[in-house]
């Protein structure tokens, strides 16, 4: 395996009740660092369960999960806290601690890393202002609409900079104009920082405005569809960065962004 490798998987099998058929049966790939994959696929499929399994919350019955190159099979629930320092998922359902203000959300990692509160201030609000939300910073998220907390949400995910983001329907309570601007986030955020991405959408415009690769769990099986202008499903082993986004030209949110992040980082 490469050492290029972010995300492997050999003969996996999962299953949420010990006599129960498998959700997903005989996934093996390669997932390259700074690849940038949709996850598609009907609901129910086990697109979710994919992402479970990436970010361990939950183990395989079978077969072999390495990220970054090492196997988490046997890991302890100290080595997977620190693995997951490096990755960040965002859920459909948002995920939100309803006693804490929307500022204190999006801090919550910082604060579990140890940073200062000068610099988290700095971070918290510069991800509060890209995302549209620095009015509410003060905010109980309840009070917010589903759009806004989903908003909040991908906010905690991206403000550690992860090198594996893994994104449940991010975009499904939004509207045209917010769904892209999350979207351009992620795409500078793959060719910023070249984050190893996993996205998961229903939306079929989608997936044809911004040409990644698919990943497509069918049938209790995942295969890869590299020709997004195909509809065939070609399933691939390995698979190497894609640098085909052909979507709106991104703007420079996130790369100014990124900038005032390690001028932050370095104060």
């Amino acid at each position: 395996m490469s050492d290029n490798t972010a995300i492997s998987f050999a003969n996996v099998g999962a299953r949420y009740d010990d006599n129960a058929r498998e959700v997903l049966s005989d996934v093996s790939f390669n997932i390259s660092s700074g690849a940038f994959y949709f996850l598609s696929g009907a609901s129910g499929a086990g697109k979710t369960t994919l992402l479970r399994l990436i970010y361990q919350l939950h183990k395989p019955c079978r077969g072999q999960i390495k990220l970054f190159g090492h196997i988490t099979n046997d890991m302890t629930r100290d080595q997977i806290a620190t693995l997951r320092h490096k990755m960040a998922i965002v859920f459909q359902e948002y995920s939100l601690l309803s006693h804490m203000s929307v500022f204190d959300n999006v801090a919550l990692p910082l604060r579990v890393r140890g940073l200062s509160e000068s610099k988290i201030k700095k971070l918290v609000i510069k991800v509060l202002e890209w995302v549209g939300l620095a009015k509410y910073a003060d905010a109980n998220p309840k009070t917010l609409s589903g759009g806004q907390q989903q908003r909040v949400s991908v906010a905690r995910a991206i403000i550690i900079q992860p090198a594996i983001l893994l994104a449940d329907e991010p975009t499904g309570n939004l509207d045209d104009e917010n769904a892209s601007r999350l979207m351009e986030l992620f795409v500078q955020m793959n060719k910023t920082f070249g984050t190893t991405i996993i996205l998961a959408t229903h939306s079929t415009k989608l997936m044809e405005t911004y040409k990644f690769p698919v990943i497509r769990v069918e049938n209790h099986r995942v295969g890869f569809i590299t020709d997004t202008t195909k509809n065939t499903n070609t399933v691939a082993s390995h698979l190497q960065p894609q640098k085909i986004w052909k979507g709106p030209k991104p703007q420079n949110y996130f790369s100014e962004l990124s900038k005032q992040f390690d001028d932050i980082g370095n104060a």
